[in-house]
């Protein structure tokens, strides 16, 4: 379900309103209750012509704050769990332009965001640059030769996603046609730091020993291979824009694990460089970047150029306005474990979360992925509450 609101609302027979203000503290909320699906504004608030989403990160003046879940397509929904009974392999669906379609707008059909992001992985990639790699059930990505050597890093191939990956281009396509503007398509990718974690580690770590053993013993050796990364990265988040993206999410899950000091040697430099590359050609394309446990670096974020600041839930979202200022767009960052609560509970929490925000350059999700298990009722509930708030 989506809302429309309009402060000189005209009904019309296919819509049915509910209205009621309530006035909590500074904020004010406006339940409103439609059988449409599409969002409508008065125009000197947002045109219809172009996604919330895309004018709340430009600062313009939005009545509501767009959102949308990370891991918003996936594990918790049972229609995804048939998919996978029939397609076990994550391969499999994630490279197939039709099961991307439909695991993408699945959550698009249900709840209505006003983003929907590119059903994927970070390390689809991987494959077109000579690093072979497989998800295991119950053990996540496993990358079958590790990278450790100058000579592993010699045999890494640039990215060209037109020749390895046609399918995110095509699926980006049919979902930009699906969708009409009605909310942003989203595309992602990995930064490198993080993807080089996952390929020296072999796959997921806890400690990160071998990525730091080799940042502090060959760093050379590094560098090669996160240039390697930023050069096809840059070029992926191209081709995601070109046929379709109209915003785009770079993940640095691991950069976390960084010092600030090695924060600035070996990821900062290459996500700005990602960011200047980009936006040489796609001047209008949101970035937006996300760290999980990024709360130590936070003042270093806005320095690669991003337009969007995406906090988890372990920085008070007032807190992190004032660190990163009010230049810079935010999102986040509801608890994903408050979607486990009572639905008075998630809307109390989601109505704190927007007042902190403010009412301008503010994008609504959770601080990380919907947790496995999460209630699809209570995800409806995040979006119905999401979507009736009015600033």
């Amino acid at each position: 379900m989506s809302c429309i609101y309009s402060p000189s609302f005209s009904a019309s027979p296919s819509v049915l309103t509910k209205s009621a203000v309530n006035n909590t503290r500074q904020s004010k909320f406006l339940s409103v209750r439609c059988t449409v699906s599409e969002i409508s504004v008065e125009p000197k608030v947002s045109g219809v012509s172009e996604p919330l989403l895309l004018s709340a990160v430009r600062g313009e003046r939005v009545d509501r704050p767009p959102v949308w879940l990370m891991r918003q397509a996936g594990r918790y929904m049972k229609s995804y769990q048939l998919i996978c009974e029939k397609h076990p392999s994550f391969r499999e669906r994630s490279e197939n332009v039709d099961l991307v379609v439909e695991i993408s707008l699945q959550p698009w059909k249900v709840f209505k965001p006003d983003g929907v992001i590119l059903f994927s992985d970070i390390l689809t990639p991987l494959p077109g640059m000579n690093i072979p790699f497989d998800i295991v059930k119950g053990k996540g990505p496993i990358i079958h030769s590790p990278l450790r050597t100058a000579a592993d890093v010699d045999q890494v191939r640039e990215f060209v996603p037109e020749e390895f990956v046609p399918y995110v281009g095509e699926a980006l396509g049919i979902l930009q046609r699906e969708v009409n503007n009605e909310a942003a398509v989203l595309g992602f990718v990995g930064a490198p730091f993080t993807l080089a974690s996952y390929v020296v580690e072999g796959g997921s770590s806890k400690h990160f020993s071998k990525i730091k053993s080799l940042a502090f013993s060959q760093p050379q050796v590094l560098h090669s291979l996160l240039q390697k990364f930023t050069t096809s990265m840059a070029r992926y988040i191209q081709y995601q824009a070109d046929n379709g993206a109209q915003a785009v999410q770079i993940f640095d899950s691991w950069a976390t694990e960084l010092s600030p000091v090695d924060f600035e040697e070996f990821s900062l430099p290459y996500l700005k460089q990602i960011v200047d590359t980009v936006k040489q050609t796609h001047p209008q394309l949101p970035l937006i970047l996300y760290a999980s446990g990024s709360g130590g670096l936070l003042e270093r974020l806005p320095l690669t150029g991003v337009d969007v600041v995406s906090l988890d839930w372990t920085v008070d979202m007032a807190e992190g306005r004032r660190r990163l200022g009010s230049d810079i767009a935010v999102q986040g960052n509801v608890d994903p474990g408050v979607l486990f609560g009572s639905k008075d509970f998630i809307a109390k929490r989601i109505h704190d979360t927007v007042k902190k925000a403010g009412n301008s350059k503010h994008i609504l999700n959770l601080g990380h992925g919907i947790v496995v298990g999460t209630p699809e009722e209570n995800v409806a509930h995040f979006f119905e509450v999401a979507k009736d708030i009015r600033y």
